[in-house]
């Protein structure tokens, strides 16, 4: 799955983040992560490659060696001996949230059927400075009609569901369960 075709609204695996966060703590400088992407994004058939069971290692690694930035090499060679290569979109996307959230900058994803206006933003905005004691918040906003009315906000591992069809949803489960 290349990084254009990443769904933001999609959760990263938990061994996505934990190499994110491996990525992050080693130091490797964001120019080099950030070549790294522009090559996964702009070959796709890179991360296929690599993921491939059928593409013997050395190869894999020999690849890895020609390809990349330096200091990234041995970062990537672990995923791929680790056979995560798959994943490789995933672990990026979370690096770059993981690299936000140590700023101080909290993520988080609106999706509503009409974008909310300046004053609503800035409400959610300080919601989630306080519930999360960021100093700041990036929203992405995502339009689904689907929803009917209200919203769904999710941040980190959390989702707050104020959409009509998400409250239609859990009074059809009460009605079902008595």
């Amino acid at each position: 799955m290349s990084m254009k075709r990443l769904n933001k609204e999609y959760c990263c695996s938990s061994s996505a983040k934990q190499y994110a966060r491996v990525l992050y703590e080693l130091g490797i400088s964001k120019e080099a992560v950030g070549e790294t992407e522009r090559l996964f994004e702009e070959v796709p058939v890179l991360e296929e490659t690599f993921a491939s069971p059928v593409v013997p290692i050395r190869e894999k690694l020999s690849s890895i060696d020609k390809i990349f930035p330096e200091e990234i090499k041995n970062f990537l060679k672990v995923v791929c001996r680790n056979q995560r290569m798959s994943e490789i979109s995933q672990i990026l996307f979370a690096y770059d949230r993981y690299c936000k959230m140590q700023e101080g900058i909290q993520m988080a994803t609106l999706t509503c059927v009409e974008a909310p206006d300046e004053k609503r933003l800035e409400k959610i905005r300080e919601f989630l400075c306080e519930k999360y004691h960021k100093t700041d918040v990036k929203i992405e906003i995502v339009k689904d009609p689907a929803l009917l009315g209200g919203f769904i906000l999710k941040t980190g591992d959390d989702e707050y569901d104020w959409s009509l069809k998400g409250r239609l949803s859990r009074l059809e489960q009460k009605l079902t369960w008595r």
